[in-house]
């Protein structure tokens, strides 16, 4: 990324390795926000467009780089919030966010930045999975980036109202509002083996088309939703019901037949299920369990949010 220099201006920057080092935390933060990889890559393209449309001068005089560029993101992202609501009205089917395969690299957050109650955090990595990151999807956009950034990413009110245009106060209650929304909720989770269990046997009863013993793996009161975007064969409204998900997924195992074959992979930090189709990737499955039951399955078919999935 370069600039034409000024006659006079110079340009060279020898802290450029310190700048770049902070696309990984822009790009956690772009994630969180956009749950999209795609946009949070798009977003950190143009912190950086607009930090070198600074002047040397300009560069010079800001104290915490790391700071302006994960403001300008920040504020880029609400924008970029705002629009996205309205291009979700004319999206085919419901709207999944992209789900994450390993390595999970999420990065340290700013600790000690604030003194809030640890309680009132959560971490970065609980921040990712797909059942925080739908609760994340329900928020307005300023509830969305005020949460974020104070109660994941620990940037004090002061700094958070700068980037979402409002008061600390104003911000301070937006988070509580936000966080009142995670708290309701929420799904007391279990260990991640015991997480890894329940999917395990999942798959094998699905791939045996065993309706009653995927029955008894499922809440009575279970939600699966697909994210096809138009671009992907996929029931296009959530399928409400334990016993009503079983027949639906055993229908889908007939019919994909041998062709088709079930992986166990980590989606979103959580244990989850990847389907290939001839030798391609076509399907990832997140899950929300509680106990010993599957409450929540997404099952994100949209190509365009399979990339990094195949990329890998």
């Amino acid at each position: 990324m370069t600039t034409t220099a000024e006659p006079g201006d110079d340009r060279s920057d020898p802290d450029l390795g310190a700048i770049m080092s902070e696309r990984r935390r822009l790009i956690n933060l772009g994630y969180r926000l956009l749950g999209s990889l795609a946009d949070a890559e798009d977003v950190v393209q143009e912190t950086y467009a607009r930090w070198y449309a600074l002047s040397a001068r300009e560069q010079q005089a800001i104290e915490s780089p790391g700071a302006w560029l994960m403001t300008v993101a920040g504020r880029v992202c609400l924008n970029l919030l705002g629009s996205a609501r309205v291009r979700r009205e004319t999206y085919v089917g419901d709207w999944i966010p992209e789900p994450l395969p390993e390595p999970t690299e999420w990065v340290t957050g700013r600790s000690g930045a604030d003194r809030t109650d640890p309680a009132d955090r959560v971490t970065l990595d609980e921040s990712v999975t797909m059942a925080f990151l739908i609760v994340l999807d329900s928020m307005t956009p300023a509830e969305r980036v005020a949460f974020v950034l104070h109660d994941v990413f620990r940037y004090p009110f002061g700094e958070v109202a700068e980037v979402v245009g409002r008061s600390p106060a104003a911000c301070r209650q937006l988070a509580s509002s936000a966080r009142r929304r995670v708290r309701t909720a929420q799904t007391p989770a279990g260990s991640g083996a015991g997480q890894a269990v329940v999917v395990r046997r999942f798959k094998r009863a699905w791939e045996a088309k065993d309706i009653d013993a995927l029955i008894s793996l499922l809440d009575p009161d279970a939600v699966a939703t697909a994210d096809g975007g138009g671009l992907a064969v996929t029931h296009l409204r959530p399928i409400v019901g334990g016993e009503q998900i079983a027949h639906a997924y055993a229908r889908i195992a007939r019919l994909s037949g041998e062709r088709t074959t079930f992986l166990e992979y980590t989606v979103n930090g959580r244990p989850g299920l990847v389907a290939r189709q001839d030798g391609s990737l076509v399907t990832v499955f997140a899950f929300e369990i509680a106990g010993d039951r599957i409450r929540r399955i997404w099952a994100v078919r949209n190509p365009e949010k399979l990339r990094s999935w195949r990329s890998g």
